[in-house]
C-alpha cells in the first residue's frame, strides 16, 4: 500500500493525527508539527474490545491480533464470543487439531447471523467438529496461564443472575468480543465532536457531525471506516472513502449500506447482503409491505456435488409487491463469491422477476441462486 501511495505522489507522515480544534488543522501527536489541509478525513480504524475482568497477555489469552502470532497450536482453546471472528478462528483451530469451546453471553450461538443460517452453521461448522459451547454466560474473569505449566482459568457467570456457574481451565483463550473505534486521543473534544461509545457521528455523505442526535456538520471534516460504526468491514470503509472523496469534489454520493455484502470465511463459507430474515420481517411490518422468501439448495447443484460440497442453502428475501431483492443469505461452498451477484441486485433494485430470466452458466455454483430466483416467481425446477 505504501508503494502505491508513493507512486501516486502522496506524502506519508508516520504518527498519530490529532485535531487541534482550529479548522483545517491536524497535528502530528508525536512531533507536534501542525499541518493544514482543505479537508481532513478521519480513518483511525478499530481495535479489539477486551471486556472487564479479562487479562490479555497475547500469549495464552489473546485477541485476534495475537492469534495471528502464536508460536504453537493449543490443544484446547476457549473462544469468548461467537461472531464472525470467533467462528473463523474456530474453523482454523479445529482444522489444526485443537478442541474449541465457545463462551457466548447471548442466548444463542452466532447471535448476529440470520437464525436459519445460524442453525445450518451449527450443524455444518460445530456439531460434527471438536467444538462445544456455553450460551447465556459471561467470562467474568480470565487469568492467563503458562504454556505447558499452568492453564488459563476462566470464571463464568450467568448473564442474567450474575451468579457463578462454572470455571474452565484451558490451554488458551481467544477474546473475540468485537472491536471498538480507535478514536481516543485524536483531539475530537477540542474540535467540538462528541462520540458515542467512541463512535464518530456522520451523515450520509460521511461528513462528521458534532453529535449523534441533532448534530451539526463539522466543516471539511469527514470520517470513514470502523470509527463511524456504520458497517465495520474493510470494503465498506473503502466504499465510504470513495464516497467522501466524491462529495469533497462536489459530486453528491451516498453509500447504500444495505447493498454491501459480508462474508465469514469458514468451510463452508457464509455470506450475506441486507438484513436478516428477522430484521426484514420487522421492516416489512413497519413499512407496510409483504416479505417473500425463496431458497436454492447446494444439494441440487451438480458442481457442488462434484466437489463433494453439497451442504448449504441460498435464501432470497424480497418485496412481494415490487419484486425487489431485500436480502440474500448463503451458506455453502464459495458463498463469499456468490454473494456479489446478489449485492449488485440489491444495489440496482433488480427484481426477482428480472433475475429469474437471466441465464446462469451450467454447470456452476451460481445455479443455486438461479434456483432461488426462479422459485420466487414459481419457476423452480427442483
Amino acid at each position: 500500500v505504501r508503494c502505491c501511495l508513493v507512486a501516486l505522489g502522496v506524502d506519508i507522515v508516520e504518527g498519530r493525527g490529532v485535531l487541534t480544534g482550529v479548522g483545517h488543522e491536524v497535528k502530528d501527536g508525536t512531533s507536534g508539527k501542525v499541518y493544514t489541509a482543505k479537508d481532513i478525513i478521519l480513518a483511525p480504524g478499530s481495535i479489539p474490545f477486551v471486556p472487564p475482568g479479562v487479562t490479555v497477555d497475547e500469549k495464552t489469552v489473546y485477541t485476534s491480533d495475537g492469534a495471528l502470532k502464536l508460536q504453537s497450536v493449543p490443544e484446547w482453546v476457549a473462544i469468548i464470543g461467537s461472531g464472525y471472528i470467533g467462528l473463523e478462528f474456530s474453523d482454523v483451530y479445529t482444522a489444526l487439531g485443537s478442541e474449541v469451546t465457545f463462551i457466548e453471553a447471548l442466548p444463542n450461538i452466532m447471535p448476529t447471523f440470520d437464525r436459519e443460517i445460524a442453525k445450518q452453521a451449527e450443524r455444518l461448522l460445530i456439531r460434527d467438529r471438536a467444538i462445544d459451547y456455553r450460551t447465556g454466560v459471561f467470562a467474568s474473569e480470565v487469568t492467563p496461564g503458562i504454556p505447558g505449566v499452568k492453564p488459563v482459568t476462566i470464571k463464568m457467570i450467568d448473564a442474567n443472575t450474575k451468579e457463578h456457574v462454572e470455571t474452565l481451565e484451558v490451554d488458551a483463550a481467544m477474546v473475540a468480543t468485537g472491536r471498538v473505534p480507535n478514536t481516543k486521543d485524536m483531539g475530537l473534544e477540542e474540535a467540538g465532536i462528541e462520540t458515542q461509545r467512541g463512535f464518530i457521528a456522520v451523515n450520509e455523505k460521511m461528513q462528521v457531525l458534532t453529535k449523534h442526535e441533532d448534530g451539526e456538520v463539522v466543516p471539511n471534516v469527514w470520517c470513514i471506516g470502523d470509527a463511524n460504526g456504520k458497517m465495520m468491514l474493510a470494503h465498506a470503509a473503502s466504499a465510504q472513502g470513495i464516497s467522501a472523496i466524491e462529495n469533497i469534489c462536489g459530486r453528491d454520493h451516498a453509500v447504500n449500506h444495505d447493498a454491501i455484502p459480508a462474508a465469514c470465511f469458514t468451510h463452508p463459507e457464509i455470506a450475506m447482503v441486507g438484513p436478516t430474515e428477522e430484521q426484514a420481517i420487522e421492516r416489512a411490518e413497519k413499512e407496510g409491505w409483504t416479505l417473500g422468501k425463496s431458497q436454492g439448495s447446494f444439494r441440487a447443484n451438480s458442481k457442488a456435488l462434484a466437489e463433494l460440497e453439497g451442504n448449504g442453502i441460498a435464501k432470497v428475501l424480497y418485496n412481494k409487491e415490487t419484486g425487489k431483492v431485500v436480502a440474500v443469505h448463503i451458506i455453502g461452498i464459495h458463498a463469499a463469491d456468490l454473494i456479489q451477484e446478489c449485492a449488485n441486485a440489491v444495489a440496482a433494485g433488480t427484481t426477482v422477476q428480472e433475475l429469474s430470466m437471466m441465464v446462469h452458466t451450467h454447470p456452476t455454483l451460481c445455479e443455486v441462486l438461479d434456483e432461488a430466483f426462479k422459485g420466487a416467481v414459481g419457476m423452480s425446477a427442483h
